[in-house]
């Protein structure tokens, strides 16, 4: 059996998903086998698995870092939400259930032994086990029936780093905190700490780390800079991607439903340097300067319709189409631009139709199978190859299917309007295909020699040696056990 360390967080988003793949690679780099797991994902932006499921999409970046393919077992429960109140239930790659929040609680117990198996599986693969936590054990209100930090910990016997993010500021009281309103046997399973996200002179804050490590008792595995390559890195929040603006190039406008799902597909074009990618928000008019529109992913296809409407983007994309401009669907954002959406089961909320923006002519017929797939096939437009994934319900069938956009083994794929200005397709991932992703591009007359896979693994290395340069990686992996 190998060994485990588990990184937990003082709150959301202090960067607990980019220290596990930074010290995946790092652990690699040192001849180590490494792989990565999360008890308990939320999250929509998922991937799909050799193994034929779903996990969330930063443990696939987890598994890149530590040379492996994803499968199910890195993130054994996967909260994909659906609405405020509302989540899928994906266990072990595989839909479970649909429950409300206020009824997860009840259902907690039955997953754990779903978490300790699939970690089981892992410890018994590889030299080390990294762990993610989710959220805080600091939110002592959700501690009855844990599996996603301390819960999990002392179930499986694994040690805790606890990090703080001290870039959002009070990072002494976040830690000092954290222990005090714990359970003495869960701060028990704390074995050091460390400062992430640190800007300036880190001199200025050597009493502020000694100070932790006086009132807690534990040791400290350092203080992280803030990472300057993350940028490089897929997106953890849909917003991020527009994190470095550009004042020129091709004009791509993403609209950021409430409900995005597998935004990650932006990455590569927001990285291109002929690109100006606009992650648009709510209550923001499409830009008349817009050369491609595109719609993403929604876990919520006709509330994020609706979405969409309110914010009166329906009608900015008929004049956008007006002028000439291109339309781009992917998954959700496909089926949105259809005729008509069917949901006669409620397979993805309240059973009904809705009407599409008719850009497509298509309809959708929501079913409760969902398609978890690679995909591998070529680009019809330009004869170029193509790889991607499927994770989706619904079939559209119409007219603009005989104009596909892709050919998938012995299948058409997608739609195309008999004017060849509005695409749609269920594929995602394929603008990592450097190969497809320039092809696409020339077509809209951008040339591009980006390689996106490279950038990543280059900024993986960046990551890893970064930690190795700030925190106490040796005695961070002597601490696994």
């Amino acid at each position: 059996m190998g060994r485990a360390l588990m990184i937990q967080g003082t709150g959301s988003n202090v960067g607990k998903s980019m220290l596990v793949a930074g010290l995946c690679r790092a652990a690699r780099l040192r001849g180590l086998t490494v792989a990565p797991f999360k008890p308990q994902n939320m999250s929509n932006n998922a991937a799909v698995t050799v193994d034929g499921g779903e996990i969330g999409r930063a443990q696939a970046l987890q598994a890149q870092a530590s040379g492996l393919v994803p499968v199910s077992d890195m993130n054994p429960v996967l909260l994909k939400p659906e609405t405020e109140s509302g989540a899928q239930v994906i266990v072990q790659g595989r839909w479970l259930t649909s429950t409300r929040a206020a009824d997860y609680a009840e259902l907690k117990p039955q997953l754990m032994g779903a978490v300790l198996d699939s970690f089981s599986r892992l410890k018994a693969q590889y030299d080390l086990v990294i762990v993610e936590g989710a959220g805080s054990p600091a939110e002592v209100n959700l501690r009855r029936d844990d599996i996603a930090n301390m819960g999990f910990a002392r179930a499986a016997d694994v040690p805790v780093i606890l990090a703080g993010d001290i870039d959002r500021g009070g990072v002494i009281a976040q830690i000092i905190g954290t222990q005090a309103v714990i359970d003495p046997e869960d701060a028990a399973m704390v074995a050091g700490f460390l400062v992430n996200k640190f800007r300036g002179d880190p001199r200025l804050f050597e009493d502020g780390y000694a100070l932790i490590g006086a009132r807690t008792g534990w040791r400290g595995f350092g203080v992280c800079p803030w990472f300057p390559q993350a940028w490089r890195l897929p997106a953890e929040d849909a917003l991020d991607i527009a994190a470095r603006p550009k004042a020129e190039g091709l004009h791509i406008v993403a609209l950021t439903f409430s409900r995005i799902a597998n935004f990650d597909d932006l990455d590569p074009l927001a990285q291109e340097p002929g690109v100006r990618l606009t992650m648009l928000r709510a209550g923001e008019a499409i830009p008349g300067d817009a050369d491609l529109v595109i719609l993403p992913g929604s876990k919520s296809t006709r509330g994020d319709l609706a979405f969409l409407r309110a914010q009166g983007w329906d009608i900015d994309l008929a004049a956008h189409h007006r002028r000439g401009g291109r339309i781009l669907g992917l998954c959700g954002g496909y089926q949105m631009l259809g005729r008509s959406i069917a949901d006669p089961e409620g397979a993805e909320g309240p059973a009904g139709t809705t009407a599409g923006l008719g850009l497509l002519d298509v309809d959708t017929v929501m079913t409760g199978d969902k398609r978890l797939t690679q995909a591998q096939g070529r680009h019809i437009v330009s004869d170029t190859p193509l790889e991607g994934y499927e994770i989706h319900i619904g079939r559209s069938d119409g007219p603009d299917r005989a104009r596909p956009f892709a050919r998938i083994g012995a299948e058409d794929e997608g739609a195309i309007s008999a004017d060849g200005r509005v695409t749609g397709s269920y594929l995602h991932g394929m603008f990592s295909d450097d190969a497809f992703r320039a092809a696409f591009l020339a077509n809209l007359g951008v040339s591009s020699s980006h390689s996106h896979s490279a950038a990543v693994e280059a900024a993986l290395d960046s990551l890893a040696a970064h930690l190795e340069a700030h925190l106490d990686v040796s005695g961070l992996l002597e601490a696994a056990r």
